[in-house]
């Protein structure tokens, strides 16, 4: 509904627990809260993490900026087995800059999923159980088998 090709309802999730999505009536409140937030959304307004939104909407945005976090976490990985092999101090200065760019670029997206009520724990463990769609093989792999990078760049030094 929110999104372009990565749509998915709840009913999906309910279907993979092997239970019959029953459609759930919206309260005189709750159908309120949509119209504020459509009409919102249809003047190019701006909504905050904190403000009311359809669950469906925080978590197609919590997927989209995750994915986009792993991937800039991905693309320090390659990056960071070339320092080592630098052919001057120049270049190996270089290599560490776009690595900490890259690992910098993936903390602010986690944060910002995080503003919407999602743990970094959380999308990680999505990534690593393949929730994330269909480019979480590719990520997956990479974070598995060089997983201490992912933890190194966590805001509050957790290992």
């Amino acid at each position: 509904m929110y999104t372009q090709s990565f749509s998915v309802s709840d009913q999906d999730d309910a279907k993979s627990a092997g239970l019959k999505a029953v459609p759930k009536e919206a309260s005189a409140s709750e159908q309120a809260l949509q119209a504020q937030f459509d009409a919102r959304i249809d003047a190019d307004g701006r909504i905050e993490p904190r403000e009311w939104m359809p669950d469906a909407y925080r978590k197609t945005l919590v997927r989209q900026i995750s994915q986009h976090a792993h991937s800039e976490i991905v693309g320090m990985l390659p990056e960071g087995n070339w320092i080592s092999r630098a052919p001057s101090l120049k270049r190996k200065a270089i290599l560490i800059a776009k690595v900490q760019d890259e690992g910098g670029h993936g903390l602010y997206l986690y944060s910002a999923a995080e503003t919407l009520g999602t743990s970094r724990d959380e999308m990680l463990n999505a990534l690593h159980t393949a929730l994330q769609g269909s480019g979480s093989h590719f990520f997956g792999d990479a974070i598995l088998h060089d997983h201490r990078h992912v933890r190194r760049v966590d805001v509050r030094g957790r290992r």
